[in-house]
């Protein structure tokens, strides 16, 4: 593997990669699929609705054109919605990708088919897991671009590939850890979004700080259930694709998902908030892949069952909240 690495998405978090690779000297190429992000992003360096204040290094180098972002590419960054993620490698499929690594950087569950972004990588391109890996864990980009301190967690199949992701991907500001837990790095940086969206729901209907820690916690519980069951490892859930992820999403001003939940709690219709942004909030399909999940391996998920309702069949938020309080008193560990 080589310093030269391409990045597939130059949305918030694939600008905020590229940043940080060119800021690590690695030689980068970024592609955007959409014409006027593109223009912004040749003529300006940036898009504001992604990334306020934000400009690319003048060293990345910026392409519309699939073929060329993928030349003599030996490691792909994959920056793309977890919902559209298959339909970008439909495109480079059948390409020549034995000597190629492909880093995921998608937090979302495929709605339908309910694979974890790497099982999707691999069905599609028919690479072996061993050439994937998934980096997740508290990093809004608007931080990243800062060199504000961030850790995350690069989990894969291959200790070697993770162990060269660590190097590449760390700098003072940005620390790597890894993981051979790649079913629980991505269920935790997927399902968390969901508890998100509940934690800008109480937010919105002006619920408190108590209100907050217990969705935190309990939010964390049921991700852990279903994610042990779907075969991760419990330990997990504990680090930083897991609670570190959580309470970061839950809290934060930067957070979609949060933000979709809090005007939700005000009172606004989903499809006009979606309407509104201009980013993807993951959580809203995610959602839908969680409570197919909970339902599929018949798990518990009483807070995810409950956004889905709020979120698709207009169960109000506050009753929503009633019914979490007033379900039948158990232990805490279940």
């Amino acid at each position: 593997m080589t310093d030269r690495v391409t990045i597939l998405g130059a949305g918030s978090w694939g600008m905020a990669i590229a940043h940080l690779l060119d800021r690590n000297g690695l030689q980068v190429r970024l592609w955007e699929f959409d014409p006027a992000a593109y223009r912004s992003l040749v003529t300006d360096r940036s898009q504001p609705d992604k990334l306020r204040d934000f400009r690319l290094g003048d060293s990345i180098e910026l392409t519309d054109k699939l073929e060329v972002a993928l030349e003599d590419a030996p490691l792909v960054v994959l920056a793309t919605p977890a919902q559209y993620l298959r339909s970008v490698l439909t495109k480079i499929k059948g390409g020549d990708f034995d000597e190629v690594g492909f880093v995921n950087l998608a937090k979302g569950i495929e709605t339908g088919s309910l694979k974890r972004m790497s099982e999707v990588i691999v069905e599609e391109l028919g690479v072996s897991l061993n050439q994937v890996a998934t980096l997740s864990g508290p990093s809004h980009a608007e931080e990243v671009v800062a060199d504000l301190p961030t850790a995350v967690v690069a989990a894969g199949h291959s200790e070697a590939f993770t162990s060269r992701l660590q190097h590449l991907f760390s700098n003072q500001s940005f620390r790597v850890y890894k993981s051979n837990d790649l079913i629980g790095v991505e269920l935790g940086g997927s399902l968390k979004n969901i508890i998100a969206i509940a934690a800008g729901i109480v937010a919105g209907l002006g619920m408190g700080d108590n209100t907050l820690g217990a969705l935190i916690t309990r939010g964390l519980a049921e991700t852990t259930r279903l994610g042990t069951v779907m075969g991760a490892q419990p330990l997990t859930f504990a680090g930083l694709s897991g609670i570190g992820d959580l309470i970061t999403t839950c809290a934060s001003r930067h957070s979609r998902n949060r933000y979709v939940g809090e005007k939700i709690g005000q009172g606004e219709k989903l499809a006009d908030i979606l309407k509104a942004m201009s980013m993807v909030a993951e959580g809203v399909q995610t959602t839908r892949s969680g409570y197919a999940l909970a339902q599929m391996h018949n798990v518990e998920t009483p807070i995810t069952y409950d956004v889905y309702q709020v979120l698709f069949n207009d169960k109000p938020p506050r009753e929503a909240v009633i019914n979490l309080m007033e379900r039948e008193l158990k232990s805490e560990i279940w």
